[in-house]
């Protein structure tokens, strides 16, 4: 049986997000085939105003509604202290918790060598600006705790340290297993690790 153009293009689209196999792909093509037009042309919209909608926070790099994000712009947050995260979802997972009182640093991703992804790629350059400045007394090192994120963490300990040797480098406490992601984790492991961060 010949699939309509319509319906294969629609499964070829979800095959290229991560995650989504062929059968699932497959599987949401279907499911959205039978929802009344009303409700899809919402969810189109919603996909089409997406990037319109959003962009990067000039400070922190997180996505936002404004620049500054509501983050940086609080004048309740404590500017002396930078989180630093991979990923904008790593700032949800944390922000979660309620408890972190400081700013972020979003890197839009790690050192991967193997992915063709250098320092270069990422906004390691503006957080070690960020760094030197006189106000900023700790940065606490939350990538994830994998071979990339440790990779991740080292060279940005050592960018710090060659820049402003009197700032803090903490790392987030072990609370997360080796090889997980901030944004699985659960808030009570979160909380943990935050409070059990360590010299770097």
């Amino acid at each position: 049986m010949k699939i309509p153009k319509a319906i294969q293009n629609l499964i070829e689209s979800f095959e290229k997000l991560p995650g989504i196999g062929s059968k699932t792909a497959q599987r949401l093509t279907f499911y959205l085939l039978h929802v009344p037009q009303g409700e899809l042309d919402g969810f189109a919209n919603s996909i089409q105003n997406l990037k319109k909608g959003t962009i990067i926070c000039s400070v922190c790099f997180s996505d936002s509604e404004s620049d500054p994000c509501s983050i940086c712009a609080n004048s309740g947050r404590d500017k002396s202290i930078i989180c630093v995260v991979e990923e904008p979802l790593d700032v949800l997972a944390l922000e979660k918790n309620g408890r972190y009182k400081g700013v972020y640093h979003v890197l839009h991703g790690k050192i991967d060598p193997l992915n063709n992804i250098g320092p270069e790629e990422l906004y390691i350059s503006q957080l070690v600006s960020r760094a030197s400045g006189p106000e900023v007394k700790e940065i606490i090192l939350a990538t994830n705790p994998t071979m990339e994120g440790e990779a991740t963490a080292m060279y940005i300990s050592r960018q710090i340290k060659n820049q402003n040797p009197k700032v803090k480098i903490t790392r987030i406490g072990r609370g997360l297993p080796t090889g997980a992601d901030l944004e699985y984790a659960d808030e009570l492991t979160l909380q943990r690790a935050m409070e059990g961060r360590s010299d770097y």
